[in-house]
This record gives C-alpha cells, sequence and structure tokens, in this order.
C-alpha cells in the first residue's frame, strides 16, 4: 500500500436526523500536521466529485508557493443508488409549497425540504466525527456544492454561517421554489453586518439565467462580505465543476 493510499479512508455514517446512510470518504495529506492544524474542504455530491476535488488539493497543495493551496484534508459526502431523488430532500429547504419550473413538466419528487435535518447531520454527527479522528483547523473550513448542493451551500450561509469560513457554490440552484434564496439574503443582509465569512460562485457561461441569478446574489451580498464571481466561459452545467475548481480552493485559502 503507498503512503497515498493510506491517507485515504472511507467509511459509512447513518445519521438519526436524516435517517440516511452516507458514504464518507476522507483523504489526509502525508505532510506535517500544522501547528494549527490543516484546513478541511466538505465536498457535498461527493459520489460525484470527491475524487476530482482531492487530486485538486493533492496536486497543487504539492508546490503551495505558487498555487496558494495548502494541505488540506477533503472530505466528501455521498448518497448511494437513489443519489437523484435523495439529494432533493437533503438540499432543499422546508416550505409550506413548492413551486416547480416548467421544465419539470409538472414531475415532482416525493421527499423535499430536509435541509434543517441535513444541516444538523452536518454539524453534529459528521463534523464532530472527523475532528475526533483528524487534526484539523477549525477556522479554515469550506463547504463546498455545484447545483442542488449549491443551493444548500447558500441556505448553510443564511442560517447557520459561523459553520464554515469559506462558501464555495459552483452554479447553484437559486432558482429553485421561484427564487427563495433572493427573500434568505435580503433578511440575511438586515440581520448582519460586516462578515468574515465569504463567498466564492460560480456559474458557466452557457448556463443562462444561472448566471445572472448569482450575479444578482453576488450584488446583494457583497455589501456585508467578501464575495467572488467567476463566468466560466464557454462551459455548460456539467462542464463547469473540473473548470473552476481550482480557483475555489484558492478562494478557500485566503486569509480569513
Amino acid at each position: 500500500m503507498s503512503k497515498e493510499q493510506k491517507n485515504y479512508a472511507t467509511q459509512q455514517m447513518t445519521s438519526k436526523f436524516t435517517d440516511y446512510t452516507y458514504t464518507i470518504n476522507i483523504y489526509v495529506p502525508s505532510n506535517e500536521v500544522p501547528k494549527e492544524g490543516f484546513p478541511i474542504l466538505y465536498v457535498l455530491d461527493g459520489s460525484s466529485y470527491f475524487e476530482l476535488v482531492k487530486e485538486a488539493v493533492r496536486l497543487q497543495s504539492g508546490n503551495a508557493p505558487k498555487t496558494n493551496i495548502a494541505p488540506s484534508i477533503v472530505v466528501g459526502i455521498g448518497h448511494g443508488a437513489d443519489m437523484r431523488e435523495r439529494r432533493f430532500y437533503d438540499f432543499t429547504a422546508p416550505a409550506e409549497t413548492y413551486i416547480y419550473p416548467e421544465r419539470f413538466k409538472g414531475k415532482g419528487h416525493d421527499k423535499l425540504g430536509g435541509a434543517a435535518h441535513f444541516s444538523r447531520f452536518l454539524e453534529e454527527e459528521l463534523k464532530p466525527v472527523i475532528e475526533e479522528q483528524f487534526p484539523i483547523n477549525r477556522k479554515q473550513q469550506a463547504l463546498f456544492g455545484h447545483s442542488l448542493a449549491g443551493y444548500f451551500t447558500l441556505w448553510q450561509l443564511f442560517h447557520h454561517q459561523s459553520s464554515f469560513q469559506r462558501y464555495l457554490a459552483i452554479s447553484p440552484s437559486i432558482w429553485w421554489n421561484e427564487h427563495e434564496l433572493f427573500h434568505c439574503a435580503s433578511v440575511f443582509l438586515n440581520e448582519h453586518q460586516e462578515m468574515r465569512e465569504a463567498l466564492f460562485m460560480s456559474a458557466g457561461e452557457l448556463e443562462n439565467t444561472m448566471v445572472d441569478d448569482a450575479r444578482q446574489m453576488m450584488s446583494i451580498l457583497e455589501k456585508i462580505m467578501d464575495v467572488a464571481f467567476y463566468e466560466a466561459l464557454d462551459e455548460n452545467h456539467a462542464s463547469v465543476v473540473p473548470t473552476v475548481m481550482s480557483r475555489a480552493i484558492r478562494f478557500m485559502h485566503q486569509s480569513t
């Protein structure tokens, strides 16, 4: 077994809050542990993105003076075979009614609105286990999500902003439920003044309205916090993540 393989672990974790078993993939650098612990990046939709993010961190942290990416722990949170349906529960906020866009053609989902439960899983179950097992820097934690997981990343910022210092939302589904996140953002703006937490958003040029939504969200939040937006030219919803991953990780490592 190679040194790199020894720093990779997979475990199953069942949440009492969501009543679901997640696959948790963990990458720990082989570097000497910093005095304050390693920065840590939690990756939603880990079944799809853990390997990509882990390799981006591993390769670029090998030349930190040039990349500005330090060795970091990466934790992927993955669903099982029912990922498509289940993520609509875990990543969407509770609401009295749900209005689907026309492209759904009237087809809904069996379970919605589990974001508060999933957040408790992150904060009260997953993170304590990770913090007990590995040397992390609790002042340098980031959350990454793409698409509907990007929506949840923003929701987590608006409701539990101190749980992470950096929020990385790629092509966030701000359109969900008649753009309800804009209302959340307005409430958030009224309740907070200048903040230390920071947000990175990105979308592909070919995603059309998702670019406009992200820019509008940036215009709201930049009044109280550091917000960066990057439009990836010639990229679509499926191709945008590999294109912007390095920028997102660099943003994670900006000083707080």
